[in-house]
């Protein structure tokens, strides 16, 4: 997920020649763009999240750079969960044999995403595609429209992250990972009492 910076766009030309137009006050300068069909171009800050299928939970709340590589970061995070992850569903980002084969063969992780028709050529990649699309994993890889995205946007949602909190990568680091760990601790007691791991932004906000 995308999250505008605090304070005014720094164009990426500008940005590249480290050129601070006359006027421009209150810039995150340690903010990136990055690119989504949904959003488009965005100047900010990003986030890594990872949640569980089955009973809905925040497995993760991360900051990263808004431009950095969701795959990538994947491969760094998930390896903590081997004991508890037997299949990872991610978007086509993870769209890449290497990461596909080094969860595999690392953690006995069987790694679901999207592919790109025109790179489907490879034995490899043909071997990744025909496993997406058994009957088991295109029902678990579906539910990702239930699961990771709108875990997101209950992150989100309860703390107005249109835009980010702070400027800079390290404030942004700590507080974002107050915000998932503040989730996570709602998502707790709700399931103790019962009750919905969805409905918790009164809980975390104490309101």
């Amino acid at each position: 997920m995308m999250v505008q910076a605090l304070g005014p766009v720094w164009h990426q030309k500008q940005k590249k020649q480290g050129i601070i137009p006359h006027g421009l006050h209150g810039l995150d300068r340690e903010a990136t763009w990055s690119y989504s069909r949904a959003d488009g171009w965005v100047y900010g800050h990003g986030t890594f999240c990872l949640a569980t299928h089955g009973i809905n939970f925040l497995g993760a709340f991360k900051w990263m750079p808004n431009s950095a590589h969701e795959a990538k970061r994947l491969e760094t995070e998930i390896g903590r969960y081997e004991r508890f992850v037997k299949v990872c569903c991610m978007d086509s980002k993870a769209d890449d044999y290497q990461l596909y084969r080094k969860l595999k063969d690392t953690y006995d992780i069987q790694l679901l995403t999207t592919m790109r028709r025109t790179k489907i050529k490879s034995a490899d990649r043909q071997q990744m595609w025909r496993e997406l699309h058994t009957e088991r994993h295109q029902r678990l890889y579906r539910e990702r429209g239930h699961t990771v995205e709108p875990m997101q946007s209950l992150v989100k949602d309860i703390f107005d992250l249109e835009r980010a909190w702070m400027r800079g990568n390290d404030n942004n680091r700590w507080v974002m990972a107050a915000m998932g760990v503040a989730v996570q601790v709602a998502q707790r007691i709700a399931n103790h009492h019962g009750e919905s791991t969805w409905r918790v932004k009164a809980l975390v906000l104490g309101i």
